[in-house]
């Protein structure tokens, strides 16, 4: 479960030194993201003809502990072992790869999952994996969490990062004044535009779910390192941008509600058996 807290850059799964930056503290990781809402879950568990589900880019293990306490069986596939430690820590079962270099090993699933991560997978090179380890009529079902900062602390997080990191291919005011919460639909987007070029699946039914967390001044300070962008910062560059932040916040009464949309899809593989 890894994520990037703005609009990313083009064709985000080409930034690897970002997309494998989340390790750098595992448990502020675990501690601080938030779970994923029951709705979405059981609209997922629902989704799947069976148990077996693999968990693209687990992260920490969030959505494949929520899976595993639905009763299902949940693989993790993840490329940071930091991360896949951590995870395995919990009880999980996680193989350390890239989801497109990952071996199968003959191995097939009724679900194939991926919280807040597959736009650091190929979208053509992943989905077509996925139809390979699906079996017919499984499920492949990207989704992902996005949050919106009140607008004086988007800026004031967004003014402090363009000073340290002034060459960065990231934006943290959601651009041209674009709600982050409807730009994150691009992502899964682009996604169905990859299931879609497998010919594998049947069409992609796109879904948002919305909702809302409240946190405190210490909260957020301690959720905002973990975002894409800032989890690879040198130390004095990230405080920079967290007392930047902490101002702002400290001006709005130090607590903020921040809505959240859940963006995600679903496409039922179709055709012929498996190729693994």
């Amino acid at each position: 479960m890894t994520t990037l807290p703005s609009p990313t850059p083009p064709e985000p799964h080409r930034h690897r030194r970002i997309a494998e930056s989340f390790g750098s503290d595992p448990e502020r990781y675990d501690r601080t993201r938030a779970a994923y809402p029951d709705a979405v879950v059981d609209r997922i568990v629902a989704a799947g003809p069976g148990p077996d589900f693999l968990d693209v880019g687990c992260g920490t293990g969030i959505e494949a502990r929520q899976f595993r306490a639905a009763g299902r069986a949940v693989l993790g596939v993840e490329p940071d072992p930091r991360m896949a430690d951590f995870a395995r820590r919990t009880g999980l079962v996680v193989e350390v790869a890239t989801f497109e270099e990952w071996e199968p090993a003959g191995r097939t699933f009724d679900a194939v999952v991926s919280g807040t991560a597959w736009h650091w997978v190929d979208p053509v090179a992943g989905a077509a994996k996925a139809a390979q380890v699906l079996r017919p009529g499984g499920v492949l079902a990207p989704f992902g969490h996005v949050y919106q900062l009140p607008p004086s602390v988007a800026q004031a997080q967004a003014e402090a990062y363009r000073r340290v990191v002034p060459d960065s291919p990231l934006s943290f005011d959601g651009g041209s004044g674009t709600s982050i919460l409807d730009a994150y639909q691009a992502l899964y987007a682009r996604a169905a535009d990859g299931i879609r070029e497998t010919g594998e699946f049947d069409e992609p039914v796109l879904w948002r779910y919305d909702w809302e967390r409240t946190y405190s001044r210490d909260e957020l300070l301690d959720l905002v390192p973990t975002s894409g962008g800032l989890t690879g910062l040198p130390p004095d560059h990230l405080a920079e941008v967290l007392a930047a932040l902490g101002a702002a916040v400290d001006r709005l009464g130090g607590v903020v509600t921040l809505p959240y949309a859940t963006w995600g899809l679903t496409a039922t593989r179709v055709g012929a058996t498996c190729t693994v």
